[in-house]
């Protein structure tokens, strides 16, 4: 399922991150970021996908 969670953040980083860790402190950084910059906010989301285990509350 990670993968799945990876492609999603490649193409819509904020959709990785909220299927990831819902609707936290992370998916709004995320959003932040990428409204910044589109590769931040891809980084910030694979990051995120690779480090926090499935179904944790942000």
């Amino acid at each position: 399922m990670d993968l799945i969670r990876i492609i999603f953040a490649i193409i819509l980083p904020p959709l990785g991150v909220f299927l990831q860790v819902g609707l936290g402190k992370h998916f709004w950084l995320n959003i932040l970021l990428t409204l910044l910059g589109y590769i931040p906010g891809i980084v910030h989301a694979v990051w995120i996908i690779a480090r926090t285990p499935e179904h944790q509350p942000a």
